[in-house]
């Protein structure tokens, strides 16, 4: 299997009241959270010719509340406006492919 990196930018507009899906590739592997050009970017290592599942992530702000179904799902946090704004990355419980990951750091 070869494997890629692929980027997905995450807008903390689209997390008001709720999870957003993302398409990705089965058993694709989050291994980073940054800014990047002001947005919020996920990196993860994927094999691009693996099926394609919806996996849901939730941003929330520092300070804010985070549902109880992403408890222990921490993604990445990144930094936005100089650091004035820090935004933290979880996934849901229960996935399938947060399952196909036991026993791996997403």
């Amino acid at each position: 299997m070869s494997s890629a990196v692929w980027k997905y930018t995450l807008d903390p507009a689209d997390f008001r009241g709720g999870f957003i899906a993302l398409d990705m590739p089965h058993g694709a592997r989050v291994i980073s959270v940054a800014e990047q050009f002001g947005e919020i970017a996920m990196w993860a290592l994927v094999d691009p010719q693996a099926e394609k599942i919806k996996r849901e992530f939730y941003v929330a702000g520092t300070g804010h509340l985070v549902p109880d179904e992403t408890q222990g799902s921490y993604v990445g946090s990144a930094q936005l406006s100089g650091g004035v704004l820090v935004f933290h990355v979880f996934e849901r419980v229960g996935t399938a492919a947060l399952e196909s990951n036991a026993g791996t750091k997403t």
